[in-house]
């Protein structure tokens, strides 16, 4: 990648494009993880390079297991290609957990000291069977969870409002 192309958002991410979608097969089935981001201008200062995104998570589990979610891990690259690794349990504090055909959503937020980036990363799962007749909630959680696998977050574009295609990052 060129430095000009750091510069500069790419071409063809209006602010109703910036967001992705990946799947990652697994037992069968599907786990689909959509992002969502948006600029929050009222948290932002540009006059002082602080730029904030919001950015809104969905993990669809379409597989016959029971799946929970353990860890995450980011990339985030600002617009000079400074590159920033997060990793943490869960998500917003939790582990959740999603049966077939359930969905989990969260929002959360990420600074910036320009006006666009992007972020990319994945989520460590682990899986089992789905519930027997007569299985409680805790002898679900303490029961053996055989499958580990990761749920890949295809990258997506954090983009100030005021910022066009031909904009530049402030240093």
């Amino acid at each position: 990648m060129t430095s000009d192309s750091l510069n500069t958002p790419p071409a063809g991410h209006a602010s109703d494009r910036r967001g992705s979608v990946a799947t990652t097969p697994f037992a069968g089935g599907l786990v689909r993880v959509q992002a969502t981001p948006v600029f929050l201008p009222d948290q932002s200062d540009p006059d002082e390079r602080e730029y904030v995104f919001g950015y809104r998570i969905r993990i669809t589990n379409s597989t016959d297991r029971i799946v929970q979610l353990l860890a995450r891990r980011w990339t985030i690259v600002d617009a000079n290609g400074r590159t920033r690794e997060v990793e943490g349990e869960g998500v917003v504090g939790r582990q959740p957990i999603l049966g077939p055909e359930q969905f989990f959503q969260y929002e959360s937020f990420c600074p910036l000291p320009t006006p666009w980036g992007t972020m990319e990363g994945a989520f460590s799962l682990r899986a089992r069977e789905a519930a027997r007749v007569g299985e409680t909630a805790s002898s679900l959680l303490d029961g053996p969870w055989p499958e580990n696998f990761e749920a890949r977050v295809a990258r997506f574009y954090l983009v100030a409002a005021e910022v066009g295609v031909n904009a530049e990052a402030k240093a």
